[in-house]
């Protein structure tokens, strides 16, 4: 259930430096780079893929207008592009003008700005590796969010869940009910939003598989187990879901309830007591598909149809895609599929959540939506013609999703938000059904999209608490639509669905906590992580604009200083970046899983998961072939360049070479020779800046905008000397040291960070005499041969320095090729780096 927690003073002390350091960082990011206060572009900060729909949203408080724009390369500032393809909207009443600026037919990847007017976009990306691996950033959010062994916190929550209430017979019995997910900031668990959140997660990995990737263990502790992560916190909700439904009579849909909302705090330290003792049991509610509440809220139950139907449909679409993974577990889920619809079809009508103390509750009304998926789902498991006729009866009670279109609903009031059962049939063999569920989905689109008018942001959504998850479901639905029809009607709605939630909108707001972590996503989100312990709850997605008035309805809503989007607010809409919004800056569980599918969708090309990857880095190539790429990296001195251009001519090797803008200004004939003789040139950092501090690496030393200027300086260094700037941009940090922030930058600016493979003490070359971790040519030699004979190089970027402080007389550059015979004698191939990494 949505949070409403009492935010009280004795908090703002803990958070005063805290915020101030935080206001510090964001007014750095490039977002709120404008050249006006009066104009503003908003685009997709995370980025464009090459074929998109690529459109960014000029907005001016003055009623004006503009004729022309411009795409500028963020690296060399060179206009790319120019146009007049401008079509003017109406903008909401924050501002005078606003007008929708068209670059689709610009295509080459690479980092740019878009300029119009006298304002100046954030940076963006353009590329088809753009959405790569974004898949998995919300499943950090899901881990962050699980109740029993929590991995975030590294310690367990809830243990005593719960006691048996409204069940009679079974009244305060004790049942094993840890697990699942917390649903928001609150520390409630609710079958409605927990099952439809694994449907989801499912879905995502069924639909596109190869999107996932496979860095955390079932536990959701870093490290693979030979699953997709995905599965594994699937797998998490799935396992609560059958601790839920003991036996084919018995399901239970919510675990405690508002009067959770006492307080920031820890799930671990949950002090809430409901009448079993501090920190104790908490109630299990028991689904009776009548009214429920202990005191004087109480909800509307008319059935159970909308909860065992979303049990059915997640343990059956479970049962396919488990398989391979648990066989045992997937085979058990049929039935339990098979009894949880069963229990629905005998017991039409909506189960909704309790209150207790106040007014709010997940208020859904319809269920036919459910029992038509659970239908799909098991018609897909058993081939049984009879599923499929009930899926077609149940979607025909409800054609199109009925907030598609509506101006409000109440809360949680048509859920879940899309209906995949469409999809399911709309896919079907039998052509009449297809046609006629492809129809529905294609009516709630139109709708939509009348709804949205003469919108900037072809926005048509109604603002109601949790707007945000209505984003996702629209473009889902439209996707979906576009995957079985191929017809691109949708396709400018679809796109600036997606461009709303990473920052094309009128508040300028990436709608993902560290998605992407250079933009300006919610740093003050309505957490206790957030707030109080300060922990990043990457992958969140928060609740999203609402409507003005039920934002001024709201018990305990506030802002707890300056409004730093009032410029943007309107009398009909608002968001705030501040954590007593609950209603517009809360992270949702639900919300933050039915991102799953859409990002997966947009994945392309899987990364090459053979890559090894640190803070962000690319660290190593493939370990399955030897291959080795040799690094060199350079500021001060140039005393080795001879000998290693000979030793790599010599062995028709091609090297990697990483040089600072001092370097470059310094050497520029020998930077030409080691180019023309084919060798990868680079950038280290124009004036070798270390970016974080030695002690702490996440403290980072540099802002974005000197770190943006350094490296575009180290680039503009390299044509100066008259060099060719590769294609493939890879950049090696200076002092081969950095941080995830670091990386953050450097993709956005277009470039690939790589560093060294450690572990062979080759880059301790520089080292002289006098330093205690001096290592002499012969024993680096050794070391790395050693290293080679006990673990292999397979995959190494092996870096070693063009030259060295003259205090060191014992060159290592002299071993190159001792080096280099050894290593081809032992079977190794030295290949440039863009093959190594490719």
């Amino acid at each position: 259930m949505k949070n409403q927690f009492n935010i009280q003073s004795r908090f703002a002390p803990s958070l005063g430096d805290w915020w101030g350091r935080s206001l510090l960082l964001t007014f750095f990011l490039s977002v709120f780079v404008v050249a006006s206060a009066q104009q503003w572009i908003r685009v997709n900060q995370l980025g464009y893929l090459s074929g998109d729909r690529k459109i960014a949203v000029w907005l001016n408080k003055q009623k004006a207008s503009v004729s022309e724009f411009k795409v500028v390369n963020e690296l060399t500032g060179e206009v790319v592009f120019r146009s007049r393809t401008i079509e003017n909207k109406t903008p909401n009443s924050a501002f005078g003008a606003a007008c929708r600026l068209d670059f689709s037919s610009f295509a080459k990847a690479g980092s740019y700005r878009v300029e119009a007017g006298s304002a100046v976009s954030p940076v963006f990306r353009i590329g088809d590796d753009v959405y790569r691996a974004a898949a998995d950033v919300p499943l950090n959010y899901m881990r962050q969010q699980r109740c029993g062994y929590n991995p975030f916190l590294k310690d367990s929550c809830h243990r005593y869940d719960g006691r048996i209430i409204f069940l009679p017979g079974r009244e305060n019995e004790k049942i094993t009910a840890w697990g699942g997910w917390h649903d928001a900031s609150d520390y409630l668990k609710y079958v409605t939003t927990s099952a439809n959140a694994t449907f989801q997660m499912l879905f995502a990995y069924q639909q596109n598989p190869a999107a996932f990737g496979d860095q955390y263990d079932a536990n959701g502790l870093p490290g693979s187990n030979g699953i997709p992560d995905v599965l594994d916190e699937a797998k998490w909700g799935l396992d609560w879901l059958v601790r839920l439904n003991p036996d084919k009579d018995t399901f239970f849909n919510q675990i405690a309830d508002d009067r959770d909302h006492a307080s920031f705090r820890l799930p671990t330290t949950d002090p809430v007591d409901y009448g079993w003792g501090s920190g104790k049991e908490r109630p299990v509610y028991a689904c009776m598909g009548e009214p429920q509440g202990l005191k004087k809220y109480k909800n509307r139950s008319t059935g159970l149809a909308s909860t065992v139907g979303k049990y059915a449909s997640s343990f059956a679409l479970a049962s396919e895609v488990l398989a391979k993974f648990y066989p045992d577990f997937a085979e058990k889920l049929k039935q339990k599929a098979a009894d949880a619809y069963q229990k629905g079809v005998e017991h039409p009508g909506a189960c909704q959540t309790a209150s207790c103390v106040s007014p709010y509750f997940y208020e859904e009304d319809n269920w036919v939506d459910d029992m038509e998926l659970a239908a799909t789902q098991l018609y897909r498991m058993t081939g049984k013609e009879d599923y499929l006729k009930s899926a077609v009866n149940y979607g025909r009670m409800e054609p199109v999703t009925p907030w598609l279109g509506a101006d409000s609903a109440r809360h949680y009031q048509w859920y879940p938000f899309i209906n995949l059962g469409h999809y399911f049939l709309g896919g079907q063999n039998n052509k009449r059904i297809s046609a006629e569920f492809i129809r529905n989905m294609r009516s709630g689109l139109e709708r939509l999209r009348d709804r949205a008018g003469d919108d900037p942001f072809i926005n048509g959504v109604p603002f109601i608490w949790c707007s945000n998850n209505l984003v996702v479901a629209a473009a889902t639905q439209a996707r979906l639509y576009r995957m079985l029809t191929g017809d691109t009607t949708f396709l400018d709605m679809e796109t600036a669905l997606r461009d709303w939630l990473f920052g094309c909108n009128p508040w300028g707001k990436c709608m993902i906590v560290g998605l992407p972590g250079y933009g300006d996503y919610p740093h003050h989100p309505h957490s206790a992580l957030a707030q109080v312990y300060h922990y990043t709850i990457t992958g969140g997605l928060v609740d999203g604009p609402i409507y003005t008035p039920i934002f001024a309805s709201l018990k305990g809503v506030h802002l707890t200083g300056d409004d730093r989007y009032a410029d943007f607010q309107s009398d009909r809409v608002v968001y705030h970046d501040d954590y007593a919004d609950y209603s517009s800056n809360e992270p949702t569980m639900d919300g933050t899983a039915s991102l799953c599918y859409y990002l997966s969708s947009l994945a392309g090309k899987p990364t090459d998961s053979r890559l090894k990857v640190d803070e962000g880095g690319i660290i190593r190539g493939s370990v399955e072939t030897k291959e080795i790429t040799l690094v060199f990296t350079g500021h001060e001195f140039a005393d080795g360049a001879e000998t290693i251009a000979k030793v790599l001519k010599k062995h028709a090797a091609s090297g990697a070479f990483f040089l600072t803008g001092d370097f470059y200004r310094k050497y520029p004939k020998i930077v030409r020779m080691l180019q023309q003789n084919g060798n990868y040139l680079g950038p280290h950092s124009d004036k070798h800046l270390l970016y974080a501090d030695w002690s702490k690496r996440d403290s980072t030393l540099v802002n974005r905008e000197q770190f943006a200027n350094d490296l575009k300086n180290n680039y503009a260094a390299m044509r100066q000397a008259g060099l060719k700037v590769p294609e493939q941009l890879l950049f090696l940090p200076a002092y081969e040291y950095y941080n995830k922030e670091v990386a953050g930058w450097t993709t956005q600016l277009g470039v690939t960070l790589v560093n060294y493979t450690p572990g062979s003490t080759s880059n301790a070359d520089y080292t002289t005499p006098d330093m205690k971790s001096y290592r002499s040519s012969d024993e680096i030699l050794n070391n790395i041969l050693k290293y080679e004979s006990s673990k292999g190089l397979n995959g190494f970027l092996l870096l070693t320095h063009i030259g060295t402080d003259p205090r060191r007389t014992d060159k290592f550059y002299n071993k190159l090729d001792e080096l280099m015979t050894t290593l081809e004698q032992r079977g190794y191939r030295f290949v440039p780096i863009t093959e190594l990494l490719k």
